[in-house]
């Protein structure tokens, strides 16, 4: 896995060694030689993970990560401090400030390739998420709101064997709020399983067997795929935390555990789990936006054309093309503000007179299409008929009137097989004589108006707003 890596220390002989390491794995490596540096440096060009000395001269290396973290254009960009302190409390004080990790110098190399392997798998997961969302705001879309940094209410499963364990670690997370319980290793799969936990602490037993397997488990599930994992382990068990990376663990901790560096790896875990579910909603708004009308909140041609292409490919339709009548007028003598809610009052009627598996979307201008999936004749007329009424029979309220709307419907029965074109195509011919019969009716397309290889799909057409 090749990336981007930044090296910062003002020590040259450090920055010569840690390059030598990594150019030998084949990363891209950067060197920075100050906190000034290191800053300038990711402005320039982004890195992947940033490897930083603590003890620098003019600018220490909690003082670049504090700025990095509060700044939402490098925030996500993971750190891992390199230094040469022992004390505990230099170690809560650099995850205080956002680094995911501490190495101690000298740095084992497996031990800094493990961590950046598991660090570069969750980055480039949430790059991808972060580029589509960018793409989304440059079309318009708002982002969801930044996630909250409290962790309180977080819910937390303790996995392990030992009970005294489980009890110790959910008391210190309590602490700041978090709602974590316990469970043994043959439970813990089922009730993570269930969804709505923001981390997983895994307590490595003995061998370790056990709990690696639960770990890989995880990962192969999608209910579990995203989330964190962090693992509580003993000195001796370096082997198992760097087989546990391998497999998906996001942090670790070491006994006896220091309940304020088991609380701040926690608490970055639950933020980086709560950033990577504001980037998935943030996709998952800007894919359905793409897919919707903005004025009705139906489906889109876009959508439209695709699904019924979905549907013909493995069976029949019916699909009816529907056109409000003389609706150029209500746009000419009450105003577009009018039309627009007599339009969306339109689309609600005909959703509410629809099935949840049928697709109803708006086609273009006053025009829309629903899509009836295996529908026989007798049936897709009748809900043709009784959309034609819901419309029809009660005015439609738009701004402070109430308006006399009707709607002509052309409706094809489409055997399988079949183009989308073809079935719109179809609809639109049964929807042009309805028009010419006087409008506020249903008309059936005939064996005729099906055009083999039909073009694409016909636009609204004008002439018949009249």
């Amino acid at each position: 896995m090749t990336a981007r890596i930044l090296v910062v220390d003002d020590i040259t002989a450090n920055l010569r060694l840690l390059e030598a390491k990594l150019l030998n794995e084949y990363y891209d490596v950067t060197l920075a030689a100050s906190g000034r540096e290191a800053l300038t440096a990711v402005a320039r060009s982004a890195p992947d993970v940033i490897l930083l000395d603590v003890m620098m001269p003019e600018m220490d290396g909690y003082e670049v990560c504090r700025r990095l973290k509060a700044d939402p254009a490098t925030a996500h960009i993971p750190v891992v401090m390199v230094t040469a302190l022992v004390d505990q409390a230099e170690r809560v004080r650099g995850l205080e400030v956002g680094a995911d990790d501490f190495l101690s110098k000298p740095v084992d190399d497996a031990t800094l390739f493990g961590r950046l392997r598991a660090l570069l798998r969750v980055k480039q997961v949430q790059d991808a998420w972060r580029l589509q969302g960018e793409t989304a705001r440059a079309l318009g879309f708002d982002p969801p709101a930044d996630p909250e940094a409290q962790v309180a209410g977080a819910r937390v499963l303790v996995v392990g064997e030992d009970g005294e364990e489980i009890v110790a670690v959910t008391a210190t997370l309590a602490a700041d709020g978090i709602l974590a319980r316990g469970a043994a290793g043959a439970r813990a799969l089922d009730t993570l399983a269930e969804g709505g936990f923001d981390l997983a602490v895994i307590c490595l037993t003995g061998t370790g067997v056990q709990e690696l397997r639960l770990a890989s488990r995880l990962r192969a599930q999608g209910v579990t795929r995203d989330l964190p994992m962090l693992l509580v382990a003993d000195r001796a068990q370096r082997d198992l935390v760097l087989r546990g990376f391998e497999l998906g663990a996001n942090d670790h901790v070491l006994r006896p555990v220091d309940p304020n560096e088991l609380r701040a790896r926690s608490r970055n875990q639950i933020r980086r789990r709560r950033y990577q579910e504001k980037l998935q909603e943030e996709l998952d708004r800007s894919l359905q936006m793409a897919v919707t009308d903005p004025l009705t909140g139906l489906r889109n041609r876009r959508y439209l054309l695709r699904h019924l292409e979905a549907v013909l490919c493995g069976g029949d339709a019916a699909v009816l093309l529907l056109d409000v009548d003389r609706f150029k007028p209500i746009n000419d003598h009450h105003g577009h503000a009018a039309g627009d809610a007599a339009l969306y009052e339109v689309a609600q009627r005909l959703k509410t007179h629809l099935r949840a598996a049928d697709v109803v979307a708006r086609y273009g201008g006053e025009e829309f299409v629903v899509v009836l999936a295996g529908a026989p004749k007798e049936y897709a007329l009748n809900v043709a008929e009784r959309l034609r009424l819901a419309l029809s029979s009660t005015a439609i309220p738009a701004g402070g009137l109430n308006l006399a709307v009707t709607a002509s419907i052309g409706l094809a029965m489409v055997p399988a097989g079949s183009t989308a074109e073809a079935a719109i195509s179809a609809a639109d011919a049964a929807l042009y004589r309805a028009k010419a019969q006087g409008r506020d009716r249903v008309e059936m397309a005939r064996p005729g108006d099906f055009i083999l290889g039909a073009g694409p799909a016909v636009a609204p057409n004008p002439l018949r707003r009249a």
